[in-house]
């Protein structure tokens, strides 16, 4: 079978089961872009070349596999690395296929040619620079398996043009041989766990510190798994919501640096601090301080974490591997040897606290309050909803006051904080997830940023639902100003009151509606989630509501600020 590079290329992609790609065209990728739609693959045409690999990105969070991103050069090139280099915090697999000048003309200074290698260097896990016609389809196939393999990343392919012409023969390599390559799977021996029990059953206030390396069915299966058993009070991190059902009595709830009452008053009891596929965030990790006295275990893929916490925190169980795995090993070892925990009295002090400390808001304002949407809207959710949400202040009260059951359902820009990451990565969500509600939860600044995904979304009727809070300002910074520059406003605040919701009828939303008052509130919510095809629902919040609780920068979890709002409850029976 003698084919083009173009042609051997979106075959691989089949052969790997794409089904969709998102991206935007141009002359130096339109062999492969005429081979897309030549052998049956959905283009999914973005605003922008960033939005594209954000979508490919939620495509993959989302738990539809990986996403594939296809853009041309240049230009195009440079406005995937934000997305790249998001992905690339967060442990995404993500593929970007970029059109490239021809190999005449690379090192010089041919129109639209930029050096790949260079530009993204260490926000990738690997570049390929194709050579040869040869190199296609290994490099499309091994790129999707090197992309989930141990700590998951984003892979970039560049593919000249004059290479997408070039014919050779296509080979048809079976992807497992790809996977295989990647394949070390490694189990807990007997000694090890016996280690780990040894230290949990010294404990009687083990916690459990639960990151996004389990964020997904495989990770979440085998803690749920594990605290079927034990019971542990867990924290979650940002980008572990879902990971363990929110609802259930033993998760008190998102750990930092903007994380509720009960995780960071109990992180300052807890004896045993069992740390399971985080990365230690400095928004965590930095406010425990080293005057908390706990034992600490840590499971991690990245050798690179582990070994730093090695150095910084000396845990007394450390080892690198698959998470989901070593939990297996595991609960394995403890269903043979019969080992449980007694730490009752522990569980009932953290159910109590969370019970005493409950998230509030200021519910006489005249303004309606970012809190209080989220607070009803959690009401109001189905229990499978898919959530993605911008950065800023409406982000930390949606992971607050969303409490969601399932992994991969909650997806936000976790270690890279990029604005405008709400609407494009909603655009993969919805293909990885048909016939979910996907809802963007967005602040008017992130909004902003990608606001050209309102007509990829309106032009291709995706169902696709934005709840749109706008303060007409950037709250969380703004916030900082209050707190640390006498109130001075330097560049946070808008004074264009612009309707967002009748832009959003310009680009085909069939509902789209913008309210200011409270006593419309939950109507207009149930009417928004109920509405079919695209919808936007605007609703005008408080500029001066600010996010609680807060622990300060460079303070610990002691010094945690509940706000003029948050009280404690009197204990109930």
């Amino acid at each position: 079978m003698t084919m083009s590079g173009a042609e051997i290329l979106v075959r691989s992609l089949r052969d790997l089961g794409v089904a969709q790609v998102f991206g935007y065209t141009g002359a130096a990728i339109l062999p492969v872009m005429d081979e897309l739609a030549r052998q049956g693959i959905l283009i999914v045409v973005n605003a922008n070349e960033q939005s594209a690999a954000f979508a490919a990105a939620g495509f993959s969070r989302a738990g539809g596999g990986v996403g594939v991103a296809i853009v041309t050069s240049g230009p195009a090139i440079t406005n995937t690395l934000t997305a790249v280099a998001d992905a690339f915090a967060d442990s995404i697999p993500v593929i970007v296929i970029a059109g490239q000048v021809p190999e005449h003309k690379l090192g010089t200074d041919s129109f639209q040619h930029i050096d790949v290698s260079r530009v993204f260097g260490p926000t990738a896990k690997k570049v390929v620079a194709i050579s040869h016609v040869d190199e296609i389809e290994v490099a499309v196939k091994d790129a999707w398996a090197l992309a989930r393999a141990g700590r998951p990343g984003p892979v970039v392919i560049d593919v000249p043009i004059n290479l997408q012409r070039e014919s050779t023969r296509y080979q048809q390599r079976d992807r497992a041989f790809f996977e295989s390559v990647y394949s070390d799977e490694t189990h807990l021996s007997d000694a090890q766990c016996r280690r780990f029990f040894e230290r949990l059953s010294r404990a009687s206030r083990p916690l459990l510190y639960i990151g996004g390396g389990l964020n997904h069915p495989d990770g979440s299966r085998a803690i749920r798994r594990f605290n079927d058993r034990f019971r542990i009070p867990a924290v979650n991190t940002l980008m572990a919501k879902g990971v363990i059902d929110e609802t259930s009595p033993e998760s008190l709830g998102m750990l930092g640096m903007y994380g509720t009452p009960c995780p960071n008053m109990m992180i300052q009891k807890n004896d045993f601090f069992f740390a399971v596929g985080v990365r230690w965030d400095d928004r965590v990790a930095d406010k425990v301080g080293f005057a908390i006295q706990a034992d600490i275990a840590y499971i991690d893929i990245n050798p690179r974490k582990v070994r730093q916490i090695r150095e910084e925190r000396s845990p007394s169980f450390s080892v690198i591997g698959d998470a989901a795995v070593y939990l297996n090993d595991l609960c394995d070892f403890a269903e043979q040897n019969d080992i449980r925990l007694s730490i009752d009295a522990w569980r009932n002090e953290c159910v109590a606290t969370r019970r005493r400390w409950p998230l509030d808001f200021h519910r006489d304002a005249a303004s309606l309050q970012q809190a209080e949407i989220m607070a009803l809207l959690d009401e109001l959710l189905p229990d499978d909803a898919v959530i993605t949400t911008g950065v800023g202040n409406h982000q930390m009260l949606a992971a607050q006051h969303l409490r969601m059951r399932q992994p991969g359902r909650f997806l936000t820009s976790g270690s890279f904080g990029t604005m405008g990451f709400g609407m494009p990565t909603a655009i993969g969500a919805v293909f990885a997830r048909p016939g979910a509600l996907v809802l963007v939860i967005d602040g008017d600044g992130s909004f902003r940023m990608n606001m050209g995904e309102l007509y990829t979304i309106g032009s291709n009727q995706l169902p696709i639902r934005i709840l749109l809070l706008n303060n007409m300002s950037d709250g969380m910074v703004r916030n900082l100003e209050d707190a640390a520059y006498g109130g001075r406003h330097s560049a946070t605040s808008r004074d264009l009151d612009a309707d967002f919701s009748a832009v959003a009828k310009t680009f085909g939303f069939a509902y789209s509606r913008r309210i200011t008052e409270r006593s419309l509130l939950k109507e207009a919510l149930q009417e928004f989630l109920a509405a079919r095809g695209p919808a936007l629902l605007e609703a005008r919040t408080d500029i001066d509501e600010a996010v609680y609780p807060i622990v300060p920068a460079g303070k610990s979890y002691s010094d945690m600020v509940l706000g003029p709002h948050i009280r404690e409850k009197a204990p109930t029976d």
